[in-house]
């Protein structure tokens, strides 16, 4: 591929923090300045391979039985090895359970994890830290590594001048987003590999992403930074220290959330403008937004359909159909095994980076189930089915949980590793498989052709209907249609024969969160009871393992827990357990909800508004920091926003609706002044302007008929709370915790719906026509405009 630019690293959606932050740090910044006009300089020629590290021998004796451990089969990670295969060097990060740190484990970098030892060792010998973040299928986390990390020359000057940290982004978010938005501040594009030069006092002075190891393009070389911030720290490094902490007390404010905040009350203007700066921004031609690199993320297609549903707006609805279309035709798309590459590197969905992340599995399944229940598309559906079948088939571990993602990089038949390989395809090899008249099909279908899209393989995607591929290679649709599944599958077969890529075992309770919500929403809409089981399994897995003395620990890893964890483990579990509730009543779920947010609103709450990402006893880093904007994920503020409203409505319990419309206030001024950066937490807001129904099922005790659960499955009614139970004594137990259920009978022993708003229900009825009639009834209808009107049911 290219060489990486900034906008082909792995980024996230961020913008600069604040450019007030900017001229205090003009003397920092000078230092890029500096850096950059190193580029015409030759790269500073560096020492031979650096020793073993002078360890004591209580680590060197832990190392050695680390790497006994592994076994006879275990290949290490480096270039750097013996003529018998073993290691030549390995350092701390083989004592360390994360995959991403693993991977790094025989780097001749010395590297630490994160830790007071390592700062603690930087102010002994009076030296600058390197925090170098990223995760373990990012894949210019791999292209550094092997081109810097694992340099001996590079690591004997890292090692000699620097204290070398290593992150894993997706075990400590709270480090990652203190020190991107640090690197943001300074006016530099944040990603991942995210690299920062911190003081022995963690505060930050300088960073970047992937710095490559020659200078390219206006791009300082790896060496040449290390070298530039060497030389200047040690001229002055108490000059550093004073115009870091000039950015760590700004940070400090901007992290906090507590930077300009004022009271705000939400209005139907807010959706209506940022809806149509989505509009206006769209790609008509290729769906999603108008940039060259694009994550599915950025379109917010569940808000677009909520913005429908209100105001009925067509140009929104085709915004978001358009989108859903293109990127399921895409190459973003894997169209033999199901599920989504993580970003397209290009404005058509074409070539993607090969990752695959659970968390964006669990969003766009979600997103296709919703274009699904709204427009009645069934290629939506079927696009949703097979993300969650891959999920289920690739990433499910024992016991029901789901691990966290898959390389973008996979080894050649050569062993070589590359990226897409084990995706990609050239026609020599479909016709190798499936034979020349299928292969022929196949490749028009597809796009498979001589000169590829990447390195001369392609991408599959499907852009020609099949009624135009029909008619150019004369035959039937139907038979078309026939003979590509049945290439589809020889070739899907053939493919788990080449080396697959790297999968990261890591359990994440947010992302399990979310798969979770998935799971459940889709077994109940498309009556898949395999989803909603799964769903459950997952769950009690969390519950029965991932907690200490009652509160959440971030990962599962090697047959253990650890922690800590953070706001967003609790919002997205809580939604999970929602859906899950919503799709198969059992009062566990709602003990649990009950239980969990008892916790967050001890140990996380801001007393003004919203929530904190980590706990009030958890480690503190430049400052406590409160996320508001949305990234590759929602903000965990956006979720529990969401979360609160619903368990108001579900439980009639004011308190939780009181807390979630202050926090939606607490975020009143991003909402005004940068709604696009939290669209999530304006589908809270929707939500919170909207009178929502609570539709409640009482099953008859004789009563198969599923005719009114089959209405609902189907309707997109997004603001809703559900509760389906028998009647009798589990209805009874389920009142307990949603009193709406009180009173509420299988009238003449047939299912009867009650659907209300406000705790005030209409006629109850057994009727499949009067009761969707009730779920699409709207009590206020907005135009496109944003000008209100009142219907009438």
């Amino acid at each position: 591929m290219a060489s990486p630019t900034p906008n082909n690293i792995c980024q996230p959606y961020g913008r600069s923090v604040g450019s007030r932050i900017r001229p205090a740090l003009s003397w920092i910044l000078a230092l890029a300045v500096t850096c950059a006009g190193l580029v015409s300089q030759a790269d500073t020629a560096l020492q031979s391979p650096p020793g073993t590290p002078n360890f004591s021998s209580a680590l060197q004796k832990s190392l050695a039985q680390a790497l006994a451990n592994k076994g006879p089969a275990y290949k290490p990670r480096t270039r750097n090895l013996n003529p018998d295969g073993s290691p030549i060097y390995s350092n701390r990060l083989l004592l360390e359970a994360s995959p991403y740190l693993q991977q790094h484990a025989h780097n001749p970098v010395n590297w630490y994890p994160w830790g007071d030892a390592a700062f603690e060792a930087a102010r002994k010998r009076g030296i600058p830290v390197l925090v170098s973040i990223g995760y373990s299928t990012c894949h210019w986390c791999h292209v550094m590594e092997e081109e810097s990390f694992d340099n001996p020359g590079t690591a004997k000057f890292l090692n000699e001048n620097f204290v070398a940290i290593k992150v894993d982004r997706e075990a400590r978010p709270d480090i990652d987003a203190v020190y991107m938005q640090a690197v943001q501040a300074m006016g530099i594009n944040g990603g991942w590999p995210l690299n920062v030069w911190v003081t022995p006092d963690r505060i930050p002075f300088y960073g970047g992403t992937y710095f490559p190891p020659t200078s390219q393009r206006g791009r300082p070389s790896f060496t040449q930074i290390l070298t530039s911030i060497h030389t200047e720290y040690l001229k002055d490094p108490k000059r550093f220290e004073t115009h870091a902490k000039t950015l760590a007390r700004e940070l400090a404010i901007q992290l906090s959330g507590k930077a300009g905040e004022a009271s705000f009350s939400p209005s139907i203007s807010d959706l209506k403008s940022t809806v149509h700066r989505y509009n206006t921004i769209a790609d008509d031609e290729w769906g999603g937004l108008q940039q060259r690199v694009k994550f599915p993320s950025s379109l917010p297609v569940p808000l677009l359909l909520r913005w429908h549903q209100r105001s009925g707006d067509e140009r929104t609805l085709a915004v978001a159909s358009k989108s859903l279309e293109a990127m399921a035709s895409g190459g973003i798309h894997d169209h033999l095994g199901g599920g989504f590459h993580r970003y397209s590197t290009d404005e058509r969905w074409l070539v993607p980076h090969f990752e695959k992340m659970l968390y964006d599995q669990a969003l766009l399944a979600n997103a296709y189930l919703e274009g699904w229940q709204k427009t009645g598309n069934p290629r939506f559906a079927g696009v949703s089915r097979s993300i969650l079948d891959y999920v289920l088939g690739e990433l499910q571990a024992p016991g029901g949980a789901f691990y966290s993602a898959t390389d973008a990089d996979s080894a050649r038949p050569d062993g070589e590793m590359e990226e897409g390989f084990f995706f990609t395809w050239t026609p020599a090899e479909v016709d190798a498989i499936v034979g020349p008249i299928l292969g022929s099909q196949f490749r028009h279908w597809y796009g498979v052709s001589p000169l590829g899209d990447l390195d001369g393989r392609s991408v599959l995607r499907t852009w020609k209907t099949l009624g135009e591929s029909a008619k150019r290679l004369g035959i039937s649709p139907a038979a078309l249609e026939a003979n590509i599944e049945t290439a589809r599958v020889q070739l899907l077969e053939a493919r788990s024969r080449r080396a697959p890529p790297l999968r990261d075992d890591k359990i994440i309770v947010e992302w399990n969160g979310l798969m979770i919500s998935a799971l459940a929403k889709a077994g109940f809409a498309l009556n898949e009871e395999r989803y909603i089981t799964a769903a459950r399994n997952a769950a009690k897995f969390i519950l029965d393992r991932m907690r200490v003395e009652g509160r959440l620990q971030r990962i599962w890893l090697d047959g253990q827990s650890a922690g800590p964890a953070f706001l967003a483990d609790y919002a997205f579990f809580i939604a999970g357990l929602l859906d899950l509730y919503e799709a198969s009543a059992n009062t566990r779920w709602l003990e649990e909800i009950t239980s969990l947010q008892t916790v967050l609103d001890a140990h996380y709450a801001d007393p003004l508004g919203g929530y904190y990402r980590t706990a009030d006893d958890a480690e503190t880093l430049l400052t406590r920091e409160k996320p508001v904007r949305d990234g590759a994920v929602p903000s965990g503020n956006s979720v529990e926003a969401l979360n609160l409203l619903r368990l108001g409505a579900l439980t009639s319990n004011e308190d939780y609706r009181a807390l979630g419309l202050q926090s939606l206030s607490s975020q009143g001024e991003t909402i005004r002044k940068n709604a696009t950066s939290v669209s999530e937490l304006l589908v809270a807001l929707d939500f919170a302007l909207d009178t929502p129904k609570e539709i409640i099922l009482v099953k008859g005790p004789q009563d198969d008929s599923t005719a009114l659960v089959d209405v609902l499955r189907t309707s997109f009614v997004p603001n809703r709370v559900i509760s389906i139970v028998d009647e009798g004594a589990e209805r009874d137990a389920h009142a307990k915790r949603v009193p709406l259920l009180r009173y509420k009978t299988a009238q003449g022993g047939r299912t009867t719906a009650y659907v209300c708003q406000n705790q005030v229900c209409k006629l109850p009825t057994r009727d499949p026509e009067v009761f969707a009639a009730q779920l699409n009834a709207t009590a206020h209808k907005v135009s496109a405009d944003g000008e209100g009107n009142r219907t009438h049911d």
